[in-house]
């Protein structure tokens, strides 16, 4: 279990420190929009925003806004799985979309706030549990860490299908990327964040796995749905779970934030290539922020949640994703040909770090696709992201003639 946390996060740091030696040459808004436009062309950055319009920001909006919602009426004491709420769940889910929305439109400075806040709240009860697992579980349990590598417990493909779930917990670290042209001195500031912020998510996850160890059987963590909840009841009781779901709550309400933070931009800088309608790049007269593109993902987001699983959401968004963190970390081989390519930091060990990167990405998309029970959504999944590529030259990619 614990091998594939770390594996997730060694991948997710090779991904950060590629994309920070590359986004600290394009400091543009728009992120992996922008390291896909650059090193593999207009269709390439096409078909990323494509990707992020049909699929995969609306997909990600929906899953977390029903989990936040989940544990909100979980906390209120309302059954969330009584199929009798379903709807006012997802109703709920969608509220919160367009709450965040606000937020983000309403200017930088209160987004940000907010997402300072929820993090701060995420990591302080992530390490609240860690403490208290090892202060009071371990002594009482001595721990389950035996044996280290139980009998018949690993396959290559059930590793690759539970690295998929894995990333998905990790994904966000090539998110500031998108904001970089409102980061003050980006070249420097960028490649601190997301080397600094990855190994922080990286390190508190595997403490976090450990501290369930201290208190939990491996036999008990595999079958739970909520491992950090009954790790805080082993030790606190009804208080522990109560304050899980608290945590939890906060957790993704920033998530949801911090997605409607950055996503928008990349449909902002599309427009302004002429690579999605104009109106998408219009900036707030008095917030400054780019408020048709961060109503149109959050407008999406909502249509997402009102009408499929979390299921549905969290698989359609890894595996759409997937291809084109591809694209953007794989673009620095090409942008290091470009002549007056000049990055204020250059990834260490090149290329092996891109290299172990983009194997991975191969290695867990032809995986989904040879195992029965994931093959047909993960092709659905990439039919829906290639149906990009005739609409590009059927829409902004058609030549223009000149007379």
């Amino acid at each position: 279990m614990l091998s594939v946390w770390a594996a997730g996060g060694l991948f997710a740091i090779c991904g950060a420190l590629t994309l920070a030696e590359v986004a600290s040459a394009l400091p543009e808004t728009g992120g992996l929009y922008v390291f896909c436009r650059d090193g593999w062309g207009r269709l390439a950055g096409f078909l990323f925003g494509w990707g992020q319009f049909a699929m995969i920001r609306a997909a990600s909006l929906g899953a977390i806004s029903i989990v936040f919602s989940e544990y909100f009426f979980r906390v209120a004491g309302v059954d969330p799985q009584n199929p009798a709420n379903l709807w006012t769940v997802r109703w709920f889910a969608a509220f919160a979309i367009a709450l965040t929305a606000f937020f983000n439109i309403r200017g930088v400075s209160l987004a940000a706030m907010v997402s300072n806040l929820t993090v701060l709240a995420k990591y302080g009860g992530l390490v609240f549990i860690v403490l208290v697992a090892f202060g009071l579980g371990l002594p009482a349990t001595g721990g389950h860490f035996t044996p280290a590598v139980p009998a018949g417990s690993f396959t290559l493909a059930a590793f690759g299908l539970a690295l998929v779930s894995t990333l998905w917990a990790f994904d966000g670290w090539a998110d500031l990327a998108y904001n970089a042209g409102e980061v003050v001195d980006p070249a420097k500031n960028l490649p601190r964040a997301l080397i600094g912020g990855t190994l922080a998510v990286v390190a508190i996850y595997l403490l976090a796995n450990l501290a369930y160890l201290a208190v939990l059987p491996i036999d008990q963590i595999r079958v739970s749905r909520l491992v950090a909840a009954d790790a805080a009841q082993a030790v606190l009781g009804p208080v522990g779970v109560a304050f899980v779901s608290v945590t939890v709550m906060i957790s993704t309400f920033g998530t949801l934030n911090t997605v409607l933070f950055t996503s928008p931009r990349i449909f902002f800088a599309m427009a302004n290539d002429r690579l999605f309608f104009r109106p998408i790049a219009s900036v707030h007269p008095r917030w400054g922020t780019p408020w048709v593109s961060i109503s149109m993902t959050a407008s999406l987001g909502i249509v997402f949640v009102l009408s499929r699983s979390f299921e549905q959401l969290a698989d359609a968004f890894v595996t759409a994703f997937l291809p084109f963190y591809a694209l953007a970390v794989a673009s620095v081989f090409r942008l290091r040909r470009v002549p007056g390519y000049a990055p204020s930091f250059r990834a260490p060990l090149f290329p092996l770090v891109p290299i172990l990167f983009l194997s991975s990405v191969l290695y867990l998309l032809a995986n989904a696709i040879v195992q029965p029970e994931s093959r047909v959504s993960t092709l659905a999944v990439l039919g829906v992201v290639a149906a990009g590529i005739p609409i590009y030259y059927l829409t902004v990619g058609r030549p223009t003639r000149t007379n």
